[in-house]
């Protein structure tokens, strides 16, 4: 975490959160990565990802309303950025992802959810391996 003295964080970073280097944050990223992307599935989610050039890897979130009301669609948000979050280390580096959510990430357990979404993600090691 990228906490200053006196307990202040960074310009666009909340504490425990992702930066804003890690977020996809304008409408252009977004459709940029649906159209050059490419698209992983699996029970709980659909993620779109494109290489993005870049040293980190940037996410969003698309949460359709079809998936309840906001308290719902920020839970399973609020979900996603913590596994996100959690995990940052162990995700490779250059890569835009939007993060589709089911209806099921909302009562899926939350272990279950962070293998199902890693699963997913491409791999620091994968990356490593791929490069020697």
């Amino acid at each position: 975490m990228n906490v200053q003295a006196g307990g202040q964080t960074r310009r666009g970073e909340r504490p425990g959160g992702l930066s804003r280097e890690n977020r996809l944050l304008h409408k252009a990223d977004f459709d940029a990565v649906y159209r050059q992307g490419r698209k992983r599935t699996s029970r709980e989610f659909a993620i779109f990802l494109r290489a993005n050039g870049l040293a980190v890897s940037r996410f969003g979130w698309s949460i359709k309303k079809a998936l309840g009301k906001a308290v719902r669609r920020n839970r399973i948000r609020r979900r996603l950025r913590e596994i996100v979050r959690l995990h940052r280390t162990e995700i490779a580096g250059g890569w835009d992802v939007v993060i589709h959510p089911r209806a099921s990430a909302a009562t899926t357990d939350f272990a279950m959810l962070t293998t199902e979404l890693m699963k997913l993600l491409p791999r620091e090691k994968a990356v490593q391996e791929s490069k020697e």
